[in-house]
């Protein structure tokens, strides 16, 4: 898969901060997943990143899929 870095530039800065937390691993793993899978969803609705960014950062740093569903 072609990693697509540019999906990750010009982000709203609530999406940033929770996609820095992540990557730093400042908290527990499931309270950074949480609230990236939030911010993610928020941006995509709120029209701030694509369908492509948003499945660019899910897939990246959430270890989802296309077609999996949060259970």
């Amino acid at each position: 898969m072609e990693r697509k870095e540019y999906y990750e530039i010009n982000l709203p800065p609530y999406l940033q901060h929770d996609l820095d937390a992540m990557k730093e691993g400042k908290y527990p793993y499931d309270c950074l997943w949480g609230e990236l899978y939030g911010s993610i969803n928020a941006a995509f609705v709120d029209g701030d990143i694509t369908e492509e960014q948003a499945w660019y950062l899910r897939e990246n740093y959430l270890n989802m899929e296309r077609g999996e569903t949060n259970r």
